[in-house]
């Protein structure tokens, strides 16, 4: 299969997994304490993510409600994570924004008319889609720091180590389908406005997941000019792996471990340098 089997821009799929993977990440927030720290974010107590993932949950919201048309200001990642809200009162801040992203997306118009930035069948679309993919990987960041301090309160201090290794499951076709956002949209993206430093060879990246996540891109470089597509092809490294290995991986939340590699390893070395995710 060339392309992620999850249904095309699901908006109701998208919505449905939004709101399980906010809980999901609210109730893990809580297990782990707001000052736990996060394996996957070094820089980030749990307060920090809640405080990130609450703000864009009401960023996205605002264009949703108000058919914003153009980029509106956003406030730094400075001034988002040193917000008042006191530690016993992040969850449950938390938990409103993200019902009310919940309900936006719910009540949208399908010919919702607001600013984008990825290409997408529709505005609605294009926020269905990063939404879900946003709270799930902050899910990852989540769950990980609740296992890290679990297992710190059983070992003694932890280094963070623990929280990295393993990550929560995913449907395969939701996580081949974020793996497809973050190449074919996000990649895509900075190759276009040349802000993508490319490779030195190909990269083929293969989701093994039988017909329920298989998919195939190619991150083209070396001699060709840069660019990604659906579909593989000669490439100067292949990494095959589960679609949900793939994605926590790719979005820079757990480690190589367990992937099969092909090839010139320095390649995908390479491509995860260039395209580190630190949000």
């Amino acid at each position: 299969m060339s392309a992620p089997a999850y249904a095309p821009y699901d908006v109701p799929g998208y919505i449905g997994a939004l709101r399980r993977e906010g809980e999901l990440l609210a109730a893990a927030a809580e297990r782990a304490g707001m000052g736990a720290a996060v394996p996957s974010c070094p820089d980030w107590a749990v307060r920090d993510l809640l405080k990130h993932t609450g703000y864009v949950h009401r960023w996205a919201a605002g264009f949703i409600t108000r058919g914003l048309t153009r980029p509106a200001g956003a406030a730094s990642e400075a001034e988002i994570l040193s917000q008042g809200l006191g530690d016993a009162e992040l969850p449950g801040w938390f938990r409103e924004g993200h019902a009310a992203l919940v309900r936006a997306l719910d009540e949208a118009a399908p010919d919702l008319d607001c600013w984008a930035f990825l290409a997408a069948p529709s505005p609605l679309a294009f926020w269905a889609r990063r939404q879900a993919h946003e709270t799930a990987v902050h899910r990852a960041d989540a769950e990980q720091a609740a296992a890290a301090a679990t297992q710190g309160a059983l070992d003694g201090p932890a280094d963070g180590s623990a929280g990295l290794a393993g990550g929560p499951a995913f449907e395969p076709a939701f996580a081949a389908n974020g793996v497809d956002e973050l190449i074919m949209g996000f990649l895509a993206r900075n190759i276009s406005r040349g802000g993508w430093p490319g490779l030195d060879g190909s990269l083929a990246i293969h989701a093994a997941d039988g017909a329920d996540g298989a998919a195939d891109w190619l991150v083209r470089g070396g001699s060709e000019a840069p660019g990604v597509s659906h579909g593989t092809g000669p490439a100067g490294c292949d990494v095959t792996g589960p679609a949900r290995d793939l994605y926590l991986t790719l979005w820079n939340r757990r480690p190589l471990d367990g992937l099969q590699v092909h090839g010139d390893p320095s390649i995908l070395a390479a491509f995860a340098r260039a395209l580190r995710i630190t949000w």
